[in-house]
Formats: structure tokens, sequence, C-alpha cells
């Protein structure tokens, strides 16, 4: 498998918030540019509950969660040519052919996470190529697990005190 498929990952966060007080989570809905069925909704609510539940945190259904969690999903679509490595730009492989123009879906995954006191966004990561729309049902899942365990992986942010 060629690195161009590996899932990119980032995150930005509030620096002031105080991450060692938020121990519970609440789904909330935003609004996504690519909205998605039911069964995906799902396996995505699935994989990051486990991914949550690994920080230490607890979902619940209550309005008092010290988080208030939601997710958006968007699917760029690129053209590349022939056997170039760069979006948009002619290369070598390139033999001026409609067949040898290739489309790259990159879907992506955004999460982000608000503190109900203020109404505030306190922490946001984003997973590209974790939802592919033509990968097999099998490894829809497995792509989403993953992009969940890199999102996961510095949350909650280092304290610089």
């Amino acid at each position: 498998m060629s690195s161009a498929l590996s899932q990119d990952v980032r995150y930005n966060f509030d620096s002031t918030a105080n991450f060692s007080k938020f121990k519970t989570y609440k789904w909330i809905t935003l609004k996504s540019e690519a909205p998605i069925d039911k069964l995906t909704d799902e396996q995505i609510k699935a994989s990051l509950d486990v991914g949550l539940g690994r920080k230490g945190l607890t979902k619940v259904d209550t309005e008092s969660a010290d988080l208030f969690i939601g997710y958006q999903t968007t699917e760029q679509i690129q053209e590349q040519f022939g056997g170039s490595d760069s979006p948009l730009s002619v290369g070598p492989g390139w033999t001026g052919s409609s067949d040898s123009i290739k489309t790259v879906y990159k879907g992506e995954l955004a999460v982000d996470m608000y503190d109900p006191a203020n109404q505030h966004l306190i922490w946001r990561g984003v997973a590209s190529k974790s939802l592919d729309r033509k990968a097999p049902a099998e490894k829809r899942p497995k792509n989403l697990e993953k992009a969940v365990s890199k999102l996961m992986k510095d949350y909650p942010q280092p304290t610089n005190k």
C-alpha cells in the first residue's frame, strides 16, 4: 500500500481550557457538508465512543455533560494526472488523454468538542481519508477506528503549567 493512501490527522485546541475537568460528553448534531447515511453515522459514533472511552470520557444523555461533541464529514475530490504525485499537475505519465486522469476521494472526519459552560469550541481534530464511500463494507469501520485512534492520540492536550 502506498503512502498516498495513509491518513493525515491534525488538530487544534484552546490552550486556556482545563481538559482535566472534562469527564462526560453528550453527542450533538452539527450541520455537515456531506450528509451521511444512518449506518455510517452509527459507525462513526461507535468508533468515537470507544476512542473517547479510552481517554476516560463517559457518554451521557443529560444536558449536564462536561463536553458537547459533534462531528462533520466532507468529501474533497482531487484530480490527478497520470503518473504525477501532485494533484492537478502534469507529470511524465500524462499522455494528454482523458484515461490518464484519476479521481482521488479524500473523505474527512472533523470532530468538535465544545465546553457547554461558555459554548466555546475547545478542541477540533480532523482525519483525512477516514471515509471512503467506495471502500468495501468490511474496511470502512477499520478506517474509522484507525482515524479515531490517531485523533485521540494527543487528547487531552499536555498542560504547560
